[in-house]
């Protein structure tokens, strides 16, 4: 399985630690929903207490499923601005006007323009950031969120651009927002080492699975922003979007996944996407017990001798690509079309990446040798496709 033998991944892979010993300190909620009870965990300074299942809604466009997962213990529940093209935005609105305001915890997340290295640029405006985040409480019909993300911020320049942080500071000192973060989807352990170092930041959103190639560095980063007070919440909990092909007949074994990122006691929740009753079911038996099995352990080792449809970010490719692609980014626009049947996510993401067409196709061979054997060149022209077709037909 690459070099990686099942005593190397349990010493390693599991947040540092031996997973036989490891114990995390939880927090039972007082109240109980369902059958048992609800382990939480203190989200940083916030002193809020969180459910360590939390609802990522991207992919969700059924209020119902929404709602089910509130009636057995979430209460935190993750938007965008760009969701669905707002529609994500509007149905959670309209699920939750009905709802006590503190009944629910609601993040959504703004996205200001920068270039290609994740740095602001003379695009990058204060005054387009404040008409996005006024339209999504619009379509939230709420007069504040919870959480406001800056989003997929992947260099430390940005967290120090003042146009836009202090546009996020003043939402905060209004009330309009309770509490400032970002989310990260690449370089997250300089990120959010960099944002520990100061006293902004009260929620960071992350990546954070077991097929990370970076684990040690992302590990000691969420480590130090946990120290710090700041909330964590982890993402793409399930690499792949839950199968590790294209064709979905090799899924993974979430439960072992989502428990594994909670087996990091720093880490306070996780907003896994659900797409169907079952998966919601699935998801909120977590509640009651994050210990892995034997069994979970020996379906991730499995797991992670195939390649996957998730790119571990180890980087030895940018290197090696003599046109200085952004492989990673282009692997995660494969990953959103085929792992999370998102192929409208996949289209924004290739426009921000400024993909004209089949960037490959001027190479005669692909120079890359991918670490988890992707076959770069393949994947790049498969998904490069989509951006010559129109965005009607991908909604």
């Amino acid at each position: 399985m690459s070099g990686l033998t099942r005593r190397k991944f349990i010493k390693t892979g599991f947040a540092g630690a031996s997973i036989a010993a490891f114990s995390p300190a939880i927090v039972n909620a007082a109240g109980t929903f369902g059958k048992g009870e609800v382990i939480t965990r203190a989200f940083g300074k916030t002193k809020l207490q969180v459910p360590v299942i939390s609802f990522g809604v991207m992919r969700s466009d059924n209020p119902n499923l929404c709602k089910a997962g509130y009636e057995k213990g979430i209460r935190l529940f993750d938007t965008a601005h760009g969701y669905q093209g707002g529609n994500n935005e509007i149905m959670l609105g309209n699920l939750f006007s009905e709802f006590k305001r503190d009944s629910f915890i609601l993040a959504t997340k703004v996205k200001p323009q920068t270039d290609m290295d994740g740095k602001p640029t003379s695009e990058t405006s204060a005054d387009k950031f404040m008409e996005m985040f006024n339209l999504s409480l619009s379509r939230l019909k709420m007069d504040y969120v919870d959480i406001l993300y800056i989003h997929d911020i992947s260099n430390p320049e940005m967290l120090e651009y003042k146009p836009i942080i202090n546009v996020v500071k003043k939402l905060k000192k209004d009330g309009r927002i309770k509490f400032m973060g970002f989310s990260t989807h690449k370089n997250e352990a300089q990120v959010i080492s960099a944002a520990s170092d100061t006293d902004d930041w009260d929620v960071i959103l992350t990546q954070y699975n077991y097929r990370l190639a970076y684990l040690n560095e992302l590990n000691a980063a969420i480590k130090k922003a946990a120290t710090a007070g700041i909330g964590i919440v982890a993402m793409k909990t399930i690499p792949g979007g839950g199968f590790l092909d294209r064709e979905k007949t090799k899924p993974i074994n979430t439960t072992a996944a989502i428990k594994w990122v909670l087996s990091n006691p720093d880490v306070h929740t996780t907003i896994p996407g659900m797409t169907s009753f079952d998966q919601v079911d699935l998801n909120c038996k977590i509640f009651e017990d994050i210990n892995l099995t034997d069994t979970e352990k020996s379906d991730l080792i499995a797991d992670n001798s195939e390649p996957g449809l998730f790119c571990s970010g180890c980087m030895e490719c940018i290197p090696a690509c003599p046109n200085h692609l952004p492989v990673p980014d282009l692997m995660r626009a494969y990953m959103y079309a085929y792992g999370y049947s998102m192929p409208s996510m996949a289209q924004a993401l290739l426009g921000d990446l400024k993909i004209t067409g089949d960037v490959c196709s001027s190479c005669d061979f692909c120079s890359v040798k991918c670490s988890k054997g992707f076959p770069v060149r393949e994947k790049i022209a498969d998904i490069s496709r989509l951006v010559n077709v129109p965005s009607g037909f991908l909604a």
